[in-house]
């Protein structure tokens, strides 16, 4: 059975690539399991067909016959533990890259994310610059962490997989600012995860969704 995931109508990123259906869309382009897409308008995500699948009313949800997940992460977990490809097939090494999808969305990305909300919605407010500066400071200590346990290595943990994959996609959530300037390893890292093959048949997937809002 063809598994369906939600996305964006019209995704705020603009075709960038960084809305989280990307990360399930390259998860599932990893494993070559064909997809379908049920795209929704920010009014729909709302509503109780959306809220029974994603509580949150967020995008992605994973619909697989009877099973209905939400939450990226979880999701490409899922795909990961179903499919060779995106988990080693030694116990350890396993759930080392399990630990590490976990770091990716629960240690990274919650700084990212605030100083990216912050650069948003807080920019006129009296306090904003002190503010980022801290925010710019916690983001900068955890790139500083991962940049050396990463060393040289092109990978995490060995080759690459579903910790890899999640880690690469927070950090496009930075790609654009100078605060990769002092890592080009993290940079180089981001690069090899854009240029795998899985990645780019993702990413012109979703940028064709915003390329076809923009042409109506």
């Amino acid at each position: 059975m063809t598994p369906i995931i939600t996305a964006f109508e019209s995704s705020p990123d603009r075709g960038r690539g960084l809305a989280r259906d990307m990360r399930v869309r390259w998860a599932l382009e990893e494993v070559d399991q064909p997809y379908d897409v049920r795209l929704l308008s920010f009014k729909e995500m709302k509503e109780p067909p959306h809220l029974a699948l994603q509580p949150f009313g967020q995008i992605p949800t994973y619909e697989e016959g009877d099973l209905a997940l939400f939450d990226s992460g979880a999701i490409v977990l899922r795909l990961a533990q179903r499919h060779a490809g995106l988990l080693p097939d030694d116990a350890d090494a396993r759930a080392r890259a399990v630990t590490w999808m976990f770091a990716a969305v629960s240690t990274m990305e919650p700084p990212i994310v605030e100083r990216e909300t912050a650069r948003l919605v807080e920019r006129r407010e009296a306090w904003y610059a002190p503010r980022m500066a801290l925010l710019e400071t916690r983001v900068g200590t955890r790139l500083g962490q991962l940049s050396a346990h990463l060393g040289d290595a092109d990978w995490l943990d060995g080759g690459f997989s579903a910790g890899d994959l999640l880690m690469v996609s927070v950090l496009l959530r930075l790609k654009g600012s100078d605060l990769l300037d002092e890592y080009p390893n993290l940079t180089a890292y981001m690069a090899r995860g854009e240029a795998r093959p899985a990645y780019q048949r993702a990413f012109a997937a979703q940028l064709a969704v915003f390329e076809a809002t923009q042409a109506g």
